[in-house]
């Protein structure tokens, strides 16, 4: 395994990798850039088919929340944690006390938070071994889980997209599917519902199909069906990499927007995507809600009041995004792209 000629290296500043047998903890922590302040990002705790696959996914990700952060306005550098979760028995707590050692031997260059697979309870388990984590539900500055923030901010700019692209204001009467109904993904459909949204779900845990389903009078489709949904919205919020090459051709939806990081398999579905005339929002500006949360955390002095103003931008980002993509001829993602190297000097 190489760092070097991994395809997702891209001149990274550092990438660590700690284990502790006795735990089971394995993980790799990837800074991509600490220009605009030191790099933050979630910890993801999932089940990797191998080290190159974790690997690859925390180089792939930190290089996403430089970009979220630039574009976002907020003084964090992009980093990542995945924690490779044990094929056999463990001890959570065990496994993410171990954990918070190896950031804390980072030493404040990467301050992590809550992402996939990982909850409040994990990072105040974190907490007890470094200073270097956010998403905390007790203490000064303590804002809790962030992902409601993601899902305020993914809610806004699904009011953008749709006023840019169909002239609609409001996400009355719009129909959304949404692929992952986690804490993002149901607190999105959750706000979706409050404002007269129809609702087309999917997720592999069937509870959470059913309680959406009662409480949100949401349409419930299979994993493998949700992308082609005759949709207004398009909105991924599971892992990444569904809209490929195999989906592409079944999305109907006009506008892709979702909380997914890296939605796109590879670069060249955003031209495809312009091709079709669907309208993507890219993922690291219109998830950024979350991360815009923790970085009034880690200021020491939590603002709610700046967090909103902050999520808000995600409109004025997105609108940006659009109006260059539509001149240029130019992929959203790429655009994006672009605005954020410029930013980061690269």
């Amino acid at each position: 395994m190489s760092i070097f000629s991994n395809p997702e290296f891209d001149n990274h500043e550092s990438v660590y990798a700690f284990t502790d047998p006795k735990s089971l903890m394995r993980c790799f922590i990837a800074v991509h850039n600490t220009k605009m302040g030191p790099a933050s990002g979630g910890t993801r705790f999932w089940n990797y088919a191998d080290d190159e696959e974790a690997l690859s996914d925390a180089l792939r990700l930190s290089k996403a929340m430089s970009y979220k952060n630039a574009l976002a306005g907020i003084p964090l550098g992009g980093g990542k944690g995945v924690i490779i979760k044990p094929k056999e028995p463990f001890d959570r707590k065990n496994l993410f006390t171990a954990y918070g050692k190896a950031i804390d031997k980072v030493g404040g260059k990467y301050i992590t938070a809550e992402d996939v697979g990982v909850s409040p309870d994990d990072m105040a388990t974190i907490k007890t071994e470094t200073d270097f984590v956010a998403g905390l539900e007790v203490g000064i500055s303590a804002s809790g889980d962030p992902s409601p923030h993601t899902a305020d901010g993914i809610l806004r700019g699904m009011e953008e997209a749709v006023k840019y692209k169909l002239g609609v204001e409001g996400l009355g009467g719009i129909t959304v599917a949404i692929q992952g109904l986690g804490h993002v993904g149901y607190d999105l459909a959750r706000r979706l519902h409050r404002v007269g949204a129809h609702l087309i779900v999917s997720d592999i845990n069937k509870c959470l199909t059913k309680k959406a389903e009662q409480e949100l009078d949401a349409t419930v489709v299979s994993i493998n069906e949700i992308h082609a949904q005759e949709a207004d919205i398009f909105s991924p919020c599971a892992l990444g990499g569904s809209i490929n090459p195999d989906t592409l051709p079944d999305i109907e939806a006009y506008i892709i927007a979702g909380a997914a990081n890296n939605q796109l398999s590879d670069s060249s579905i955003g031209i495809k995507l312009l091709k079709k005339n669907i309208l993507h929002c890219p993922d690291y500006i219109i998830n950024a809600g979350g991360i815009i949360n923790v970085a009034s955390e880690i200021s020491g002095h939590y603002d709610r009041s700046w967090v909103s103003d902050k999520i808000d931008n995600i409109r004025r980002n997105l609108k940006e995004v659009f109006k260059q993509s539509e001149l240029s001829k130019t992929p959203t993602n790429e655009v994006a792209d672009n605005m954020a190297r410029k930013l980061l000097g690269r």
